[in-house]
């Protein structure tokens, strides 16, 4: 069965164009033209993947609002950001809302399709995850499967985005060695990132351990540099 993706976007050419190209690469595309329309939709059937602008129609946060009900809904839920909004301010909002990825306007509608199956196939790569997994690191109570980028701590999976994975893999390759904000800056294979975008993913990071072991403490800040992960 093909997988089903949610674009809520209020522009109707641009809606169009998304819709169309997704489509061709064999996936069912559902297309909305603003919050309440894709909310109500939310309601009967959940898609595999979202892709939300932010500002929809005169809502100027609809896209963030969208985010927060589907991910109350389901919290593993892939969802992107496709804006014209690309400042950091934005950008922090969308990445702490949990959103895979955070992409700005105008953008290639190849590239679109292949980020969209790039994530497609982590998130079912973890479905279909199996406990015994020859690519699985163990680092302490850490346990990184590099094929699914699936994270668990003390037998507890967390669910990380592409992002926050491949951050934390580069941050415990050295266990105990400070890594620079530029090598984690490298790690996320975006462009337009800062240290507070770092410092952001860095903080959902902590807070999702956190959630799975409240004395989690083993990331640890190096002022002005990047971070250290401590055993």
């Amino acid at each position: 069965m093909a997988k089903r993706i949610a674009i809520v976007e209020d522009d109707p050419d641009q809606r169009a164009n998304y819709k169309d190209a997704i489509t061709k690469k064999g996936y069912e595309v559902v297309a909305f033209s603003n919050r309440q329309e894709a909310i109500d939709a939310f309601e009967n059937q959940l898609p595999d993947l979202a892709i939300l602008d932010i500002i929809l129609g005169e809502e100027v946060d609809a896209g963030f609002q969208i985010c927060r009900d589907l991910l109350s809904r389901s919290p593993s839920l892939p969802v992107i950001f496709l804006t014209e909004r690309i400042n950091e301010i934005d950008k922090i909002s969308g990445l702490r809302l949990g959103a895979w990825d955070y992409l700005p306007k105008p953008i290639s509608l190849e590239y679109l399709a292949e980020r969209i199956s790039s994530l497609l196939r982590i998130d079912e790569a973890r479905t279909n995850h199996e406990e015994k997994s020859t690519t699985t690191k163990h680092i302490g109570e850490l346990a990184l499967d590099q094929t699914a980028l699936l994270v668990s701590w003390q037998g507890n999976r967390i669910d990380l985005s592409g992002t926050e994975f491949r951050m934390l893999a580069k941050l415990v390759r050295a266990p105990g060695h400070a890594v620079s904000y530029e090598t984690l800056m490298n790690a996320t294979m975006q462009s337009l990132v800062t240290n507070n975008t770092i410092n952001t993913h860095m903080r959902n990071i902590r807070k999702k351990f956190e959630k799975a072991d409240s004395k989690f403490s083993h990331i640890k800040s190096e002022y002005g540099f990047g971070y250290r992960w401590i055993q």
